[in-house]
C-alpha cells in the first residue's frame, strides 16, 4: 500500500506531488471550495477545538451558508477526518519522495526530519495539529481509517530507523527513538521561530541530527 504515495519520480518538488495527490483524488485542490474549507476547518479545529467549532463558524470562514457545507461532508465529523486523512495522504507522499532522493539510510533519516519539522512548522502545521489534538473527536470507525494511514506514514520511519541499526548505527530500539522523535518534532511548534533571526530549518535538522549521535558518522 505504501506504493499508493510513489505517484512521481524523485527528486520532484512539493507542486509536482501535490497536483499528482489531486489527479487521484487523494487530496482536495486546495484553491478549490473543498481544500479552502478543510484549510479553514483545520485553523478552527486548532484554534478554538473541534468541539466548540460550531457548523456556523465553518461556513462563516469560507463566505457560504451554513446548508452548503453538505455538498461536500454530510457531518461535521466526516470533515474533521478528511483534514486528518489529507494532512497524513499529502505528508506520506512529500516524505517518500524526500526519503527515495536521499541514498543513505543516514540521508533517508536526515530527509525524513526536515520534511517532518517542514510539515509541522509550515503550511500543513494547523492540520498535523488537529491531527494529535483532536484525535478523540473521531468516532471508532474514523480512528480505525486514519490509523491505517498512519502505520504507512511511521513505516518510513521504522525502515530507515531499523536500517541504520543493522548498520551498527543505531544504538537504541528503531520504535523508542520514533517516539521520542515524534515528540520532540511535534514539540517544535511551540518554540522554534525562525522569523526571530533563529535557526533555518535546515540548520533545526543539523541540530536534531547531532543530537541523535549516530555512530560511525
Amino acid at each position: 500500500m505504501i506504493g499508493l504515495f510513489r505517484l512521481v519520480e524523485s527528486p520532484v518538488n512539493q507542486t509536482d506531488i501535490l497536483q499528482a495527490l489531486i489527479a487521484k483524488n487523494l487530496v482536495s485542490d486546495p484553491n478549490g471550495a473543498r481544500g479552502r474549507l478543510l484549510k479553514e476547518a483545520a485553523r478552527l479545529f486548532r484554534d478554538k477545538g473541534y468541539e466548540r467549532t460550531t457548523v456556523r463558524d465553518l461556513a462563516a470562514a469560507v463566505g457560504i451558508q451554513s446548508g452548503s457545507l453538505f455538498h461536500h461532508f454530510r457531518t461535521k465529523e466526516e470533515i474533521l477526518k478528511a483534514v486528518m486523512v489529507e494532512t497524513i495522504r499529502l505528508n506520506t507522499a512529500l516524505m517518500q519522495a524526500a526519503a527515495d532522493a536521499a541514498h543513505s539510510a543516514r540521508q533517508k533519516l536526515r530527509a525524513l526530519v526536515r520534511a517532518e519539522l517542514e510539515s509541522i512548522n509550515g503550511q500543513t502545521g494547523e492540520a498535523m495539529a488537529v491531527l494529535v489534538f483532536e484525535w478523540r473527536s473521531l468516532s471508532d470507525t474514523s480512528q480505525a481509517e486514519v490509523l491505517e494511514l498512519r502505520e504507512i506514514y511511521e513505516g518510513l520511519w521504522i525502515n530507515v530507523l531499523k536500517s541504520l541499526q543493522d548498520e551498527g548505527a543505531l544504538a537504541a530500539d528503531p520504535f523508542v527513538v520514533r517516539r521520542m522523535l515524534t515528540g520532540a518534532l511535534s514539540w517544535t511548534v511551540t518554540w522554534y521561530k525562525p522569523e526571530r533571526g533563529g535557526l533555518t530549518l535546515d540548520g533545526l535538522t543539523d541540530e536534531v541530527m547531532a543530537m541523535m549521535a549516530l555512530k560511525n558518522d
